[in-house]
């Protein structure tokens, strides 16, 4: 009876020291820190060096925090993707359409006729020869003249309105990369003013 009472005791005592100790910790170790993603300040183009000796992890935040900054203040976002030119085939349409709606010559014929006529009329009279005849040749060989030289004119206009037109959208090329850039140097300022403020130099 007194070693059942003994075992007794013995097996509460050991209950009561299991659920005192505490359990094995059976969680994995913490891995480290991953490394800092993509600079902010390299994806714009400029370089941020801290002068208060920042980690790295410390300066991805002010860059990320400077960035989000800039793009409130400038109402500029770098990674958007710029608005859509034209396309190639776009201007060579613009081009065609402006050459084919460009001033055109007329009545060259006409007038290359009357100029041919009047011409032939009078070395006709001078060679005594019928005058009429030296109008009519005059007037044929006028006419081809007058046409040659219309069509020449016209295709001559045409070729202007299709340069103009080139022209233009050059110009207009140019004025949308020239605020592109400006967009993007505003936004590299307010960039800039921030990671100062932070202890930073950007180049």
């Amino acid at each position: 009876m007194k070693y059942f009472a003994a075992s007794i005791g013995l097996g509460l005592m050991a209950l009561q020291m299991t659920a005192q100790t505490p359990p094995a910790n059976t969680q994995p170790a913490a891995s480290a820190p991953a490394a800092p993603a993509g600079s902010p300040a390299k994806s714009i183009g400029v370089f941020a060096f801290p002068k208060n000796n920042q980690n790295a992890d410390l300066q991805l935040k002010d860059e990320s925090d400077c960035y989000g900054t800039a793009k409130q203040q400038s109402g500029v976002d770098p990674q958007a993707a710029p608005p859509a030119g034209k396309t190639a085939e776009q201007k060579q349409a613009e081009q065609k359409a402006a050459a084919e709606s460009a001033p055109q010559a007329k009545g060259g014929r006409a007038r290359g006729a009357a100029r041919g006529a009047a011409g032939g009329a009078a070395i006709g009279a001078i060679a005594d020869d019928e005058a009429g005849k030296g109008a009519g040749a005059g007037a044929v060989a006028g006419t081809m003249r007058g046409g040659r030289q219309q069509r020449k004119a016209n295709a001559a206009s045409k070729q202007q309105a299709a340069q103009k037109t080139a022209q233009q959208q050059q110009q207009e090329d140019a004025q949308a990369k020239s605020a592109e850039q400006q967009n993007l140097d505003s936004f590299k300022r307010a960039f800039s003013a921030c990671m100062d403020a932070r202890g930073y130099s950007v180049k």
